[in-house]
């Protein structure tokens, strides 16, 4: 019998919902993968929109090792990068694991991390200048692979990363029954354009509304 896999997914104030709840979807339905979430101090951590949380049932200091790193993104990364804990126990649980998964402006994280310094990753399209400056080659693909570490591109793309993985742990027939069991076919209302063909007033809005929810994060205290 297989020895399960332990998923490890990092919680800190401030992350998108869907950069976790995506891939989680994906690889919690991997069998022998055993899920957890890790935060600096057990208990409910806010998302990016303050009116949903998730719970951080282990502390950073309890989980010494694992087999798959989960690093999500969102508005709270920039704060996150000078989070000495956060950023410590990204850099080692990274050290000794099988699998890391970056989503979003979270590889900003693993960079704080020293983990991408000549690394070809993807990350969500606002973040590409802050992630190259790690010293990774930034790709404008919706995920990547080097090595042990897998990128995925903003937000939605932590699906698409997710079954990736998927594929590389259990095998493609597993990763594509998993894509059907989730009804995962995107068809958008507004065509399936990549970031860099959105409009020049869409982009500003985006980078506005992360800015401006950053900013949100520090002044708001929790609902809870």
């Amino acid at each position: 019998m297989k020895k399960p896999l332990r998923l490890s997914i990092i919680l800190f104030d401030g992350f998108t919902a869907l950069d976790i709840v995506g891939g989680y979807e994906v690889l919690a339905n991997v069998p022998g993968i055993e899920v957890e979430f890790l935060a600096a101090t057990p208990g409910l951590v806010n998302a990016d929109t303050r009116r949903l949380a998730l719970l951080g049932y282990r502390s950073f200091e309890q989980t010494l090792a694992t087999d798959i790193l989960y690093v999500p993104g969102g508005p709270g990364v920039f704060k996150g990068v000078n989070d000495q804990a956060l950023i410590s126990t990204i850099a080692r649980l990274h050290e000794s694991n099988t699998w890391t998964l970056g989503i979003c402006n979270g590889v900003e994280l693993l960079g704080a991390a020293g983990a991408l310094q000549g690394k070809q990753v993807t990350t969500n399209w606002f973040a590409r200048e802050r992630v190259a400056a790690y010293g990774a080659q930034v790709m404008p693909k919706r995920y990547v692979r080097d090595g042990k570490l897998i990128t995925g591109a903003g937000v939605s793309a932590s699906i698409d990363a997710g079954l990736y993985l998927a594929s590389l742990i259990a095998g493609e027939e597993l990763a594509k029954t998993i894509q059907l069991g989730i009804e995962y076919y995107p068809d958008p209302p507004f065509g399936s354009g990549t970031p860099d063909t959105a409009s020049a007033g869409a982009q500003a809005m985006v980078r506005m509304f992360e800015e401006s929810a950053a900013e949100r994060i520090e002044e708001l205290k929790t609902p809870y």
